[in-house]
């Protein structure tokens, strides 16, 4: 009787896996794929444990695992479930990598970046966890560090804290790039502090005029408002509005916050920090702030009154 009867050649091997002969010879040369017998000249055999044992192999590369990992399961060193946790573990990291070069990418070619601008970007939206909290708190250190203001909202500036989540989205990825920019941007960090000052109450003193436009919304609301409504700035609308909103508030302290602000593009920041968070915020205003400064300064050149005539 022959001894190799029901045994399988490699190409009736292929031929019944729907695998080719040579990806089989390779499994069978790494270790993963041993034959059941060899016939006299060298050939290898195959039987049915190993069709079994080809399924087995090709669903773990399917899946992604090198011949390294599916040898230890096929020997007996690690569990299926052991060396999946291992690989879920490492396409999350990958994914991550990949969302992450996506996102560098697509900000590259919506602004029509150059090279030495890809190459800083792809350095910053890598950055580690640690990377990217040394830039926030050195951001902080420079911008809040001089400012006289209260402890606890002092504390709460301490505290802020503004990151990416460990599965950032293509969105949270572009924010960042753009936030870490101006961060570590020195002339952006002088116009955040001059705003800062203008619009921070100092310790035992009544808020700024101006503070209320920043941390109000309903300043910015009835501008939209006004402005939804066709009123120009230069309209007695406009400065009924900004009576209304100011009262007996010294306007010219008042314009110095504002354009201070918009100067700083502090609204433009509060979106991008909204943004890197996840977070849905109020839609930027800066439109708005331009319309009411435009405003501002018309009332106080009619306030003000024409220039008087030189005397003879």
């Amino acid at each position: 009787m022959d001894k190799h009867a029901g045994l399988l050649t490699i190409g009736q091997l292929a031929r019944r896996t729907g695998l080719s002969a040579r990806t089989l010879r390779f499994w069978s040369d790494e270790g993963a794929l041993a034959p059941a017998s060899r016939t006299v000249g060298g050939y290898r055999l195959y039987d049915a444990a190993c069709v079994a044992r080809v399924e087995l192999v090709r669903t773990l590369r399917e899946l992604g695992l090198g011949l390294d990992d599916v040898r230890r399961v096929l020997e007996g060193r690690a569990t299926v479930a052991e060396v999946a946790a291992t690989h879920v573990a490492a396409l999350d990291a990958q994914i991550r990598s990949l969302k992450v070069s996506r996102a560098v990418l697509s900000t590259v070619s919506k602004r029509r970046s150059t090279a030495e601008e890809t190459a800083l970007m792809n350095r910053l939206a890598r950055l580690s966890a640690t990377e990217r909290l040394q830039i926030i708190d050195d951001f902080k250190a420079d911008v809040y560090g001089g400012l006289d203001i209260e402890p606890q909202l002092r504390d709460r500036v301490r505290d802020l804290r503004i990151d990416l989540p460990d599965d950032p989205s293509p969105d949270q990825v572009d924010a960042w790039i753009e936030l870490a920019g101006r961060l570590q941007d020195p002339d952006f960090r002088d116009r955040m502090r001059t705003f800062l000052e203008l619009n921070i109450p100092v310790p035992g003193q009544n808020n700024p005029p101006g503070a209320r436009i920043w941390w109000a919304r309903q300043v910015v609301n009835s501008v939209a408002r006004t402005r939804a409504d066709g009123v120009s700035p230069d309209a007695p609308a406009a400065a009924d509005l900004v009576a209304t909103l100011f009262t007996n508030a010294d306007l010219t302290v008042v314009l110095a916050s504002l354009e201070a602000g918009i100067q700083a593009d502090a609204e433009q920041y509060r979106e991008l920090v909204s943004r890197v968070r996840g977070e849905r915020g109020a839609p930027d205003a800066t439109e708005e702030l331009r319309w009411l400064a435009t405003a501002i300064r018309h009332v106080t050149a009619q306030t003000a009154g024409p220039a008087p005539t030189p005397q003879r």
